[in-house]
Formats: structure tokens, sequence, C-alpha cells
């Protein structure tokens, strides 16, 4: 092992021109051992593994010992599975799931918090503060929604 926990390679993949065109992905596992640090291996590559305090930092040095694997390991794509208990699994994954609807969501709303906004202003001529009023925002949110730049 190296001093940063990076498991020594026998040999480097041979990687081709057809090869180097895609992006190259490798599924890590991650799982924490009893002293709580992160244990991380690369599926389908023997050898490949390292462990660290943070799965950042596992993530980190996985990628370094891909690096002995395949010289272009900086550039691959590396899908992460976590390995957590049944019941916390199911939680973040309906955590993340919530989250990506609501980011849609919440863009839907800047759209609609901007036209809104024009429109009392600019159609129907109330103040900043009768449309701050109405949508429920301060006067300040209004005025930075009309003048916010167009098709944005």
């Amino acid at each position: 092992m190296s001093r940063k926990g990076v498991a020594a390679a026998p040999q480097k993949l041979k990687v081709t021109a057809k090869t180097m065109a895609k992006t190259k992905t490798y599924t890590v596992t991650y799982e924490r051992d009893d002293k709580g640090l992160w244990m991380a291996q690369v599926k389908g590559i023997a050898g490949c593994h390292t462990q660290g305090r943070t799965i950042a930092q596992a993530r980190d040095r996985i990628r370094e010992a891909l690096g002995l694997f395949d010289e272009h390991a900086e550039k691959a794509r590396l899908q992460d599975h976590v390995r957590l208990p049944g019941n916390v699994n199911r939680l973040v994954s309906a955590q993340r799931s919530a989250r990506s609807k609501q980011e849609v969501v919440e863009a839907r709303l800047r759209q609609l918090n901007v036209k809104a906004a024009r429109a009392l202003t600019y159609q129907v001529g109330l103040s900043l503060r009768d449309a701050g009023e109405l949508l429920g925002a301060s006067q300040e949110s209004i005025r930075q929604w009309v003048e916010a730049p167009r098709g944005g």
C-alpha cells in the first residue's frame, strides 16, 4: 500500500483509441468498516481498492488507485454504490427522488414568479408593493423578477 492507502496494481489495462473515444464508467462500491473508514472497491478490477475517512476522500483515492490500471482514470466516470442498511438505503433513495422533483418544481416556480410579476406590474399596472402582496413576496423580490433578463 502507498502512503495514501492505495493498493498497488500488477499491470495497467490496455487502453486503445476505441476505448478513449468514449468515457469509461466504473462502478465503485463504498462500505464502512468496523473502524468507521470507508472502504472503496472498483467492481471487476481485482486489487483496485482503497479507504478513506470520508466518502469524498475514498472517491479521490479510488480514482488514484484506478490510475494504476487505466491511464485515463482521471477522465473516467465513477458510478457510486454506497452500501447502507436496507431501510437507510430506501430513505436515501426517497430523499434523492424528492430532491430531484423539488428542483423541477422550483425551476417552474422561478419562471412563474417572473411571468406573474411582469404581468401584474406591466399589464395590470400594479405597484411592486401590491404585486408582492398578491404573490406573497417582498417588493425587492418583485423588482428582481421584473428586471430579470428575458429568457432566463
